[in-house]
């Protein structure tokens, strides 16, 4: 399998993901680059994490994990992130879920929207979480609902069928490939802001560096040498 490089002819990217975290393995690298590009680059997180800390009563761990995300975020030059309130870990596919994201798909207007992988599998060949694939099918349906100005007919900005790109991260069956060796260090960065959860997970920083350049080497085996991200075009 050979990846293809990713396009970059774009200016505004939504990355729409379930929780806090879930752009950092390992999506944060690409992010990164692209910010350094002068791209415009917004999260969209369906929940608050509350359910992420097994030792840490909700409301902390939500207050916790947004906070984390916020500083993840600023690593690698994201300042705009938006977090829904669906129920971690028990976050349903459903039209008021599709009516938000396409709300903020219209209001934002990006050329590229970048989910979680909605597929039976993760990338890493575990069982994906239902979190992640009620998201991720919700975002992509949301696509078309933002283009078409008779659905969701009480929304106000009107709607928005620019979007160019549409990529699965951590897909099982990735087609595509960002190169990250110069910004591999601020992907890093980023997944260590999630200080509380990776002790939560007795990952120390060291492992959780180590994991992140396994991914990449894994990815540069099929895209000439590079370390790099794998994305799914769809």
């Amino acid at each position: 399998m050979t990846l293809i490089e990713f396009p970059e002819d774009w200016d505004s990217a939504l990355v729409v993901v379930a929780h806090p975290d879930d752009v950092e393995y390992p999506g944060a690298a690409p992010v990164a680059r692209w910010t350094a590009q002068g791209k415009r680059v917004i999260y969209l997180v369906a929940c608050r994490g509350e359910a992420g800390l097994d030792d840490v009563a909700p409301e902390e761990a939500a207050r916790l994990r947004v906070s984390e995300q916020i500083a993840a975020g600023a690593e690698v030059g994201v300042s705009d992130i938006e977090f829904l309130e669906h129920p971690d870990g028990m976050i349903e596919y459903s039209m008021g879920l599709r009516r938000e994201i396409a709300k903020t798909i219209r209001r934002v207007r990006p050329d590229f929207v970048l989910i979680g992988n909605h597929r039976e599998m993760s990338g890493n060949g575990m069982l994906n979480m239902s979190d992640h694939r009620a998201v991720g099918q919700a975002a992509i349906d949301a696509i078309r609902d933002a283009a078409n100005r008779w659905v969701f007919r009480d929304l106000e900005d009107e709607p928005w069928d620019g979007v160019r790109h549409l990529a699965l991260l951590g897909s099982p069956t990735p087609t595509h490939a960002v190169d990250v060796v110069e910004h591999f260090d601020a992907g890093v960065r980023a997944l260590l802001a999630h200080r509380v959860y990776l002790e939560n997970l007795e990952t120390s920083p060291a492992a959780a560096e180590a994991m992140l350049r396994k991914f990449a080497m894994s990815v540069a085996d099929d895209f000439d040498g590079r370390p790099g991200v794998a994305l799914e075009m769809l």
